[in-house]
């Protein structure tokens, strides 16, 4: 929570009077506090999509998600033993999974005191905030997919494609390597942009940071591989229940800029999530796959291969599965159009709070 003035407390007496007047002190008013963490968010996604986080910064001292990787990495080398029981190994997951909350929020809280401190205390503690979102960076990446689609070929796609997917690249043809970026595309758009943002709003700086490290501990750990089926356990259901509000609303953002984009169908998107998202193995991702996937009239999803092994899940969308390169171009699109909309949200609700507070 950012404080964005501090109340001044007063109270008088008539020097000779009998009797004194007691005079409420002025006080705050009780929107600030909410006006702060909106505002916080609103410039963090203003910044995050004008600057991105620059590479010379990840050079010199890397990234907050580097960080929290490095910490998730030693504790399961310190605590997922082969030599555990399952049952244990879930125990040890949750264990590493409240030390790496403990130790996230703490620094993370810490930092947003000493920010509050500076003169600009607003603008600088939405500039450590912006890294933990992911609006520029995801379209540069899922861009390089496009681009070396058109230009460069297949196995340029793929590993363009592998730096933003967790599934073996090496199967995919030209039409499986354009549907994966678009999936990832969707689903980072939840889990990269969307939720953070939430986050920030609810629990400012700390909370965004908390939510990153949950995301981050998911992503490494919460797999169904022999190694973190049981010592992930934790993590990814936490992931699950923290993603829920952000998954939903990513969707209706989608939806709302598949009215605004040509060529997309808002209508198709809504019918693809209401019929599609709960059939998704995720109790998640569904939900924005859905929604590009009936925009653009596509389907996604479906049986995927990772490390080696099939997973079968549930198609998005009942459109083509023969997905191209401008397809690609047509997402990234509507993803432009729904962050906007969600920066103008945001800026919306910061100056109807500013009013009506």
């Amino acid at each position: 929570m950012i404080p964005l003035d501090k109340s001044m407390n007063g109270s008088g007496a008539c020097g000779n009077c009998r009797r004194a007047t007691v005079r409420s002190p002025p006080c705050r008013s009780e929107a600030a506090p909410v006006l702060g963490l909106i505002t916080l968010t609103f410039l963090a996604l203003l910044i995050e999509a004008m600057l991105g986080y620059p590479d010379w910064l990840v050079r010199t001292i890397g990234h907050p998600v580097t960080w929290m990787g490095r910490l998730i990495a030693m504790l399961d080398r310190v605590l997922n033993r082969e030599s555990m029981s399952a049952a244990k190994r879930r125990g040890a997951g949750a264990l590493a999974l409240v030390v790496i909350i403990s130790l996230v929020g703490a620094a993370a809280a810490t930092l947003e005191y000493a920010l509050v401190l500076l003169p600009f205390a607003l603008p600088a503690t939405a500039l450590a905030a912006s890294s933990l979102l992911a609006q520029r960076s995801l379209y540069a990446h899922v861009r390089c997919v496009a681009d070396a689609l058109e230009h460069d070929g297949l196995t340029a796609a793929r590993a363009a494609v592998s730096h933003i997917v967790g599934r073996d690249p090496e199967p995919l043809d030209q039409a499986g390597v354009a549907r994966a970026a678009i999936e990832s595309l969707a689903e980072n758009f939840s889990d990269g942009i969307v939720a953070p943002a939430l986050w920030l709003t609810v629990a400012g700086l700390a909370g965004g940071a908390v939510y990153k490290a949950i995301n981050t501990a998911d992503s490494m750990i919460g797999h169904r591989t022999p190694r973190h089926e049981a010592f992930g356990t934790a993590a990814a259901r936490l992931d699950d229940l923290i993603n829920l509000p952000a998954s939903r609303l990513s969707a209706l953002l989608l939806i709302a800029a598949a009215a605004v984009t040509k060529g997309a169908s808002a209508a198709g998107a809504w019918r693809a999530v209401r019929r599609d998202a709960p059939r998704h193995r995720s109790p998640n991702a569904g939900f924005p796959e859905a929604a590009v996937a009936g925009a653009l009239e596509l389907a996604l999803a479906g049986p995927r291969v990772y490390g080696g092994i099939e997973v079968a899940d549930a198609l998005m969308g009942n459109g083509r599965r023969d997905v191209s390169a401008a397809d690609l171009r047509a997402a990234l699109a509507l993803y432009v159009r729904a962050d906007a909309i969600l920066i103008g949200l945001m800026g919306a609700l910061a100056l109807l709070v500013a009013v009506l507070g």
